[in-house]
């Protein structure tokens, strides 16, 4: 954070125009000389000045430790909604050429993750080791990251998705994959 070099170097550095050295302006450079100041045989200003200084330095360095996390969160995000895109394109492309319960489970495996991701962005835990779907949506709608309706669009793209990976019997309409996919795509941009 170079906005933030010159208040730190400040708080250590002896300022060049002091003409008196008082409580406001001991700084830490100070403090390692062991500089005290009296006056009429009375203390003035001695090292127990510096602690706000120091206080103050200590700041600085934990807010740029959040900053850092935080810049590397939204990063991580960035990579992740272009991957994610990404997999819907191919999913897409995929539904395109009748390849549609393969499309559905690639659009199933975003959602998943998407709401995996969710569930951390709200520093929220699942019990269980390898959630579902479901698993994940209960869990957030009951922490009230979002809505009954949301909740529920949620649900029907999952049962979409199941049709997509688990039932043999019925092969999934180009039709209902192609609506798994906008809804992923549309909860992916919507639900954080």
């Amino acid at each position: 954070m170079p906005d933030r070099l010159s208040d730190f170097v400040k708080l250590f550095e002896k300022p060049k125009a002091r003409k008196s050295i008082e409580y406001g302006n001991y700084v830490i450079e100070d403090y390692l000389q062991n500089l005290t100041v009296t006056s009429y045989e009375k203390r003035k200003v001695g090292p127990e000045a510096a602690i706000s200084q120091f206080e103050q330095q200590l700041n600085i360095l934990k807010s740029i430790e959040r900053r850092f996390e935080s810049s590397l969160f939204d990063i991580k995000q960035l990579v992740q909604a272009d991957l994610f895109d990404g997999e819907l394109e191919a999913a897409k492309e995929l539904n395109k050429n009748r390849f549609s319960r393969g499309a559905g489970a690639i659009a199933g495996v975003v959602l998943e993750k998407h709401l995996a991701q969710v569930l951390l962005n709200h520093n929220l835990k699942n019990s269980k080791s390898h959630p579902s779907i479901s698993d994940l949506n209960n869990a957030l709608k009951a922490a009230e990251v979002y809505d009954t309706p949301t909740w529920r669009k949620i649900q029907y793209l999952g049962d979409i998705r199941n049709l997509c990976d688990h039932n043999k019997d019925k092969e999934p309409k180009k039709e209902e994959v192609d609506e798994l996919i906008s809804g992923v795509d549309a909860i992916i941009k919507t639900v954080y």
